[in-house]
């Protein structure tokens, strides 16, 4: 009796010990009781600007946060980025947590079955959701249901100059269109160029400078019903035909330099931070590179404004064409906990101290949060004061089918290098009619 009740004891232990050991592996390589989840991130924050390295920041504090969730993250330069992101979501085959764009894209995503709400989760943190800028969310809405939050606000067509070029060379800031020619002949006379332009990807020359300039001339009405191809207006018509033609001449009176369909904007970016072009047209976004790449002597120097009124145009002189910027969005499919981690990860890199972070990396947000001033260039306030005194109106992109984008950006670089901008308008239409029979 004695002997079996020891082989009882040590068989009691055994049992024991083993399921102590079956409990320390529930709880994960960390003991921290909590199973490993693991998510695929994709973004666009490659680059070395203030944003970028202010976001992969906000991920590498995620994952130490949370060493439960292990993040597969792919940075894609920016670029490539919307085509990598199309082409998955046309195999179905999305990353769970994704940078993505509001208007058109999140619009074919939703259609696509590619994407899930987050209304439940943004009502769940009023505190959060409460200080967003009015309209913030329109673009990432569809049918009432939410799918992403701002991570930013994208003016996209500021006239960027370097004052002490103008004063150097004699130049008054452009106010009307004729001006703004006059500027480019006076630096072209001086061997310098007038406006950097980093045009190989083709949306920067559709996003920050056709969207506004061709607002000057057709207004806003006539772009949005041209694009919803519900009423009378076409891109074919005359007055659009025109807003190409002014585009045109900016390239025949060699407004930009040599290769600007060859260099992408980044490149453009830092081409006017070392003081090698005298203006450049474009966004927000362009802040964190300048205050990445110029001097303090030349950042001293940069001042910013809109783009000159065109004379007899329909549009308003004092607008300026914009969004508000990306968001990360959840893949469909993922449930449970991996759907909770997603929308810690969503809230960790868009949430009131992500908002903060990045209205000090000097990228403008919808967000009700002030720049701390030691931390952001001057140019980012004189932006900043800008656009309490400017309307916004319509992003091409962010109003056109994905086949209607793809038709213009390709028709600019076309048009620039001397395309007949009939036959660009005409793509342009037939893009659109394409994209909105799909």
């Amino acid at each position: 009796m004695k002997k079996l009740l020891i082989q009882l004891s040590v068989l009691f232990v055994v049992v024991l010990l083993a399921a102590c050991g079956n409990d320390e592996e529930s709880q994960g390589s960390d003991g921290g009781g909590e199973e490993e989840v693991s998510l695929t991130l994709w973004h666009h924050f490659s680059g070395e600007d203030t944003r970028s390295q202010t976001m992969r920041d906000l991920m590498k504090d995620f994952e130490e946060e949370n060493p439960n969730v292990k993040l597969d993250i792919q940075a894609i330069p920016r670029d490539g980025y919307q085509t990598r992101l199309k082409t998955v979501a046309a195999a179905d085959e999305m990353p769970d947590v994704f940078v993505m764009w509001p208007g058109t894209m999140t619009e074919e995503f939703q259609n696509g079955g590619l994407l899930q709400p987050i209304n439940e989760f943004l009502d769940s943190k009023p505190e959060w959701k409460d200080e967003f800028l009015p309209g913030s969310f329109d673009g990432f809405t569809v049918d009432g249901n939410i799918y992403s939050v701002p991570t930013g606000l994208s003016p996209t067509s500021f006239l960027y100059y370097n004052s002490k070029l103008f004063e150097d060379n004699g130049v008054e800031v452009p106010q009307t269109w004729d001006q703004l020619l006059a500027a480019i002949d006076t630096f072209n006379q001086n061997d310098i160029t007038p406006i950097a332009l980093g045009n190989k990807a083709g949306w920067p020359a559709q996003s920050s400078v056709l969207s506004s300039l061709a607002d000057r001339v057709t207004g806003s009405e006539w772009f949005l019903e041209a694009a919803s191809l519900e009423g009378d207006a076409k891109f074919t018509d005359d007055v659009f035909v025109t807003a190409l033609e002014h585009f045109q001449h900016l390239a025949e009176v060699n407004a930009f330099q040599e290769g600007f369909n060859s260099i992408d904007h980044t490149q453009a970016e830092q081409m006017f931070a070392r003081e090698e072009a005298a203006m450049l047209i474009d966004g927000g976004w362009a802040l964190t590179e300048l205050a990445n790449s110029a001097s303090e002597e030349v950042l001293e120097n940069l001042e910013v404004t809109v783009l000159p009124e065109i004379e007899g145009g329909e549009g308003k002189p004092n607008a300026i064409s914009g969004v508000v910027a990306v968001g990360f969005g959840i893949a469909k499919g993922i449930e449970g906990e991996q759907k909770e981690a997603a929308q810690e990860l969503m809230y960790k890199l868009a949430g009131p101290e992500a908002q903060q972070a990045t209205v000090n990396s000097s990228q403008l947000v919808s967000y009700r949060v002030q720049p701390d001033e030691e931390k952001v260039t001057s140019l980012f306030i004189k932006v900043n004061e800008l656009l309490d005194t400017v309307e916004m109106s319509p992003v091409y992109d962010g109003v056109l089918t994905s086949a209607g984008t793809d038709a213009i950006n390709n028709g600019l670089q076309e048009l620039l290098m001397g395309e007949d901008p009939k036959v660009v308008a005409e793509k342009l239409q037939q893009g659109q009619e394409k994209g909105m029979q799909e």
